[in-house]
């Protein structure tokens, strides 16, 4: 069975995630900041970065990208559809607020295009498209462990915001129910804010999808 530690970073709390298997290898998904404290972490527990994983390309959840990538020589995964957001700071956000620094990333080493199955290194998961929050948000779905790693599209009693660039509340909503909630119901949803959370809770309590 893998692992996941989470690690809130930075002054808006971004969820990043380090999975590891029972070897010592792991994923890096979402470094949004606090580079240093990230390499720490995986120094401290012995592990062997294969590969950093994005769910979107929102300046919070790619802020130590380059930072990490260079530390463990490792490839960067994002949908095709944002590959031009971690450049571009009006597309990844960080142009939206005073007093941050625009936030610049290299381009990534791999692209998602395809929903499925994906091996990396010793990792198997499935990938889910489920665009709302930004047109190239992804969900990782590790089926054997049963969770899911889905950014910023669903939260405890929350969904993402549609309100910045690409977002499209319909959109969302249909990821929401169609990709995620169609998960079994004991599923731990890792989110990229906040706390854990399972379908069966978020079908039972979550006000902003009452209905639907």
């Amino acid at each position: 069975m893998l692992k996941v530690n989470t690690y809130p970073l930075g002054p808006i709390q971004t969820n990043c995630y380090i999975i590891s298997d029972e070897s010592g290898n792991c994923l890096i998904m979402d470094p949004g900041e606090e580079s240093g404290r990230i390499i720490n972490k995986v120094k401290s527990k012995e592990l062997t970065p294969v590969a950093i994983l994005l769910t979107h390309a929102h300046f919070d959840h790619i802020g130590a990208v380059d930072s990490i990538r260079d530390r463990y020589t490792i490839p960067v995964y994002i949908h095709e559809e944002e590959q031009d957001w971690l450049s571009d700071p009006r597309l990844n956000g960080s142009a939206k607020y005073q007093g941050l620094p625009d936030v610049r990333i290299r381009k990534a080493d791999k692209l998602i295009s395809d929903e499925g199955m994906m091996t990396v290194g010793p990792f198997e998961f499935e990938v889910r498209h489920t665009p709302g929050h930004s047109p190239g948000s992804i969900s990782y779905i590790f089926g054997l462990s049963r969770f899911a790693v889905v950014g910023d599209t669903l939260f405890q009693q929350g969904v993402g915001r549609t309100d910045l660039p690409g977002g499209n509340t319909g959109v969302l909503l249909t990821s929401i129910h169609d990709k995620l909630l169609s998960l079994d119901d004991d599923f731990i949803i890792y989110p990229g804010h906040g706390p854990s959370t399972t379908p069966e809770e978020e079908k039972d309590s979550n006000p902003f999808l009452n209905g639907f």
